[in-house]
């Protein structure tokens, strides 16, 4: 019998060594030249064809298989690593933290539980981002890999917390039928998170906004009453710092009242807006956030973080604990050894199994200090502002609803054609700024007005960037409704 055993460790360290160089090198290269390059390329035919092949049966060379990456899926990336990405809310990345990436892989923890490094960093990481959010010392949080886990996350705390009898009996054992409000405005994510808690789309009121794409607070008040007379028990609102659509930020001073007074949960949605709270000049606005039941943001969007970070967090430790800790033979914390270490993050989420998400960010924030980050979130603030007020001054574009954070809407207007026209063409130039890898905004819809639309969380962005950005759409424009006009002339 053969003594030798098999492994996936290369047979030739040195050959690894120097692929890996070779990788480095390929990919700082490309980032420091991805402003020359499209925003993003349609994947062509053969890489098509040749990524629907079948299940590799036999090994292939490393060095192949690298090439084949670089022929067949890198040149058709997505674009969010350009600085002329501005497409739904998309952090930018960096060639350190995909180095820290590297790390973490190479490492490879599972970080759950257990007395290592790994853990006391991803700890450190959350009391950073308490601190980042002026949440109290006993408050609670966990890394997951994006907003809609933790909004669902913070949710699952929320309906747990009004009754904790749930955990056990589920909604089966309640009489009542619990209730969820949140603005019209709010993200796709908050009804999957409700339909998800078992208590279905219906249990979730859709609360009207204002000419600012802001909950309307009197409608709020009004919702709650009605459904109070009706013998239902509402239990949570959710408030935006920074809507999706808009960047519209809720009266969260008003919320935060209202929740007290009527002992509701209040949870901030904050993917991208919560950060702004560490501005100077957005404290007016944010700082009730520290004041909310519980608050989710992403990492990967205003921190510039490779996908995919986000973070909970939790006023109250104990009844966020409470929400998820379960007894398990196999989890028992032990006097000595691995099973020694901190308290198991599982007690804190669904996840048993947890990547080492916490060194990218442990990283960066030791590299550049928040200060910095600061400066970048300030930074794309402005460029938002500049944009807006640059497309007020040009004949021809119109802005379509206030920019207060980051985001900007706007849609090209000849002046002569009617709303079922000007959607068409917005749509056209959207897509043609996508096709001609020019630049790539996202679009919406608003008071059923197809919008281009801008979200600045990209720390590669110039004033350059922008400025190509209204020239292509006045030009692809003009082009476009001269084309229509002949068309139909013809």
């Amino acid at each position: 019998m053969n003594n030798e055993i098999e492994t996936l460790d290369p047979d030739n360290w040195e050959t690894v060594r120097q692929l890996g160089h070779r990788m480095v090198d390929d990919m700082v290269q490309f980032l420091r030249t991805i402003g020359d390059q499209p925003v993003w390329r349609k994947p062509s035919e053969e890489a098509r064809q040749h990524l629907q092949a079948g299940l590799p049966e036999a090994p292939q060379d490393m060095e192949a298989v690298y090439e084949d990456f670089k022929q067949h899926v890198l040149p058709y990336y997505n674009g969010n690593i350009h600085p002329r990405f501005w497409g739904w809310v998309k952090g930018t990345g960096s060639m350190q933290s995909a180095l820290a990436e590297m790390l973490a892989a190479a490492m490879n923890p599972n970080v759950s539980l257990g007395d290592q490094g790994a853990m006391y960093v991803d700890k450190q990481v959350i009391e950073w981002c308490k601190q980042m959010m002026n949440f109290p010392p006993e408050a609670s949080g966990i890394l997951v890999s994006g907003a809609s886990m933790a909004n669902a996350t913070a949710l699952l705390v929320a309906r747990n917390a009004f009754d904790a009898d749930i955990r056990w009996k589920g909604l089966q054992g309640r009489a009542e039928k619990l209730v969820v409000y949140a603005s019209s405005e709010t993200h796709s994510c908050i009804p999957r998170a409700v339909e998800m808690l078992g208590l279905g789309t219906d249990a979730l009121r859709s609360v009207r906004v204002g000419d600012d794409y802001t909950l309307d607070m009197k409608d709020l008040r009004t919702r709650i009453a009605e459904d109070e007379a009706a013998g239902l028990r509402p239990f949570c609102v959710v408030a935006n710092a920074g809507t999706v659509n808009t960047g519209a930020i809720d009266p969260l001073e008003d919320l935060v009242a209202l929740c007290k007074e009527k002992r509701l949960w209040l949870h901030v949605d904050g993917a991208f807006g919560a950060l702004a709270s560490t501005l100077p000049e957005y404290e007016p606005a944010l700082k009730w956030i520290s004041q909310a039941d519980s608050v989710a943001f992403d990492l990967h969007k205003w921190m510039y973080l490779p996908y995919g970070v986000g973070c909970v967090l939790v006023r109250d430790g104990n009844i966020h604990r409470q929400a998820f800790t379960y007894t398990a033979d196999y989890l028992m914390k032990h006097e000595r050894g691995i099973p020694a270490g901190p308290e198991g993050l599982s007690n804190f989420g669904l996840e048993l199994s947890r990547d080492f998400k916490a060194l990218k960010v442990w990283m960066a924030l030791k590299e550049h200090g928040m200060d910095k980050f600061r400066r970048l979130i300030r930074q794309n603030i402005q460029q938002a502002g500049y944009l807006s007020r640059r497309i007020g001054q040009t004949p021809g574009l119109e802005l379509m609803a206030p920019a207060p954070l980051n985001i900007v809407c706007f849609r090209y207007n000849p002046g002569f054609l009617n709303a079922a026209e000007l959607n068409a063409l917005n749509k056209e130039i959207l897509m043609q700024l996508h096709e001609s890898g020019i630049a790539a905004p996202s679009y919406t819809r608003l008071q059923q007005s197809y919008c281009l639309r801008v979200a600045i969380t990209n720390h590669r962005t110039t004033t350059a960037d922008l400025e190509m950005l209204i020239e292509a759409v006045l030009k692809i424009g003009k082009k476009a409704v001269r084309l229509t006009s002949v068309a139909t002339q013809v």
